[in-house]
């Protein structure tokens, strides 16, 4: 049987204010588009404005902002997107996961007789885990991923199958490594035979260290430092397809998103965003509270909080002038040829 709440209920619950029928009874969650009279929906974008105004969404959670219609019923919040978040997760939480049917340790998982495994741990089939790993109370370690030598797992992490940690590094509390993540991999070094051409390859003898509440992507990979670590600070959350080169140190709630990459070496401070498919060189520093829009190319230190877009990144602002300068260029090169050709007349 669906679990059915009141729209007051709800509202209770995410600390939001109610308008309409507070009696309405809610038993999932859906998209806008998809929703019928007994879904809660949001609306956080007001792109889809329309889209909300035809939704059969029974309850819709908006902003002040938004325009309220009659006879619909709505919960007001300052964040939309994260009530409706707590909604979907009071909802679905007995859709975990990890809750695959496979409890406790499957016995085709290969564990070496050093590991040292926590209560209530959940290890699926076919996981590896190597000689000295310590794993830590609640975590689950979903099938076919590796955990080698000398790793340690910290309580509640989440491991998604297919998933290689290599040796020696370590995960705090609450980690996510979704399918797919290589964690310690080697770092991409080589000394290049002058003589001869040929590349010989530098053994990195570091680690990687993932901090309490770190998520990592899907098939994102984090190299081991050559001789330190590796290091992503706590709260960060990572996209997939995203690359992570040797030495990098990436700061405290940082968000980098699919198909980025960072350099050897470089350091990202606190609270930073990094849009998609954006290149950090190497050995560089971005301080605190910056944004990098999409697809920017960073080539020098970001010394100063705030926005920043193009290849090489530049100040926002001083980005936007440049572009509208760049669509005048046109106008302006026919004003210029007709000034040549009334010169050239007389």
């Amino acid at each position: 049987m669906k679990k059915s709440h009141t729209a007051q209920e709800l509202a209770d619950f995410v600390g939001a204010k109610l308008h309409g029928d507070a009696t309405l009874h809610i038993t999932n969650v859906a998209s806008l588009d998809l929703a019928g009279p007994s879904d809660a929906s949001f609306l956080a974008n007001p792109l889809y404005n329309e889209m909300m105004k035809k939704s059969q969404a029974g309850i819709v959670c908006v902003d002040k902002s938004a325009e309220i219609i009659k006879g619909k019923t709505y919960l007001i919040t300052e964040d939309p997107s994260l009530a409706f978040q707590k909604i979907a997760e009071f909802f679905l939480k007995d859709k975990n996961p990890t809750h695959t049917g496979f409890e406790a340790i499957h016995p085709s998982a290969v564990i070496h007789p050093s590991a040292q495994i926590g209560t209530d741990v959940n290890i699926g089939p076919h996981v590896v885990i190597a000689r000295d790993v310590i794993i830590g109370k609640g975590a689950s370690i979903l099938g076919s991923s590796f955990i080698s030598q000398g790793v340690q797992i910290g309580n509640d992490c989440v491991i998604f199958p297919g998933v290689t940690i290599r040796e020696e590094c370590i995960l705090g509390n609450r980690v996510t490594l979704q399918p797919g993540a290589v964690i310690g991999s080697c770092g991409f070094g080589f000394a290049t035979d002058k003589k001869n051409n040929t590349h010989k390859k530098l053994d990195h003898l570091g680690n990687v260290i993932l901090e309490d509440d770190v998520e990592i992507g899907a098939n994102t990979t984090i190299d081991r430092a050559r001789f330190k670590t590796t290091l992503i600070k706590k709260g960060t959350k990572i996209d997939n397809l995203v690359q992570l080169g040797h030495n990098v140190e990436v700061g405290e709630n940082v968000i980098i998103v699919s198909q980025s990459g960072i350099a050897g070496s470089s350091t990202v401070g606190n609270n930073v965003v990094i849009g998609g498919q954006v290149g950090v060189a190497g050995h560089l520093k971005i301080t605190n509270n910056v944004q990098i829009a999409s697809q920017s190319g960073i080539s020098k230190n970001l010394t100063t909080p705030g926005p920043y877009r193009g290849s090489p990144a530049i100040p926002m602002d001083q980005y936007n002038r440049r572009a509208v300068l760049v669509r005048r260029l046109e106008k302006l090169y026919a004003r210029v040829e007709n000034l040549e050709n009334l010169i050239l007349k007389d």
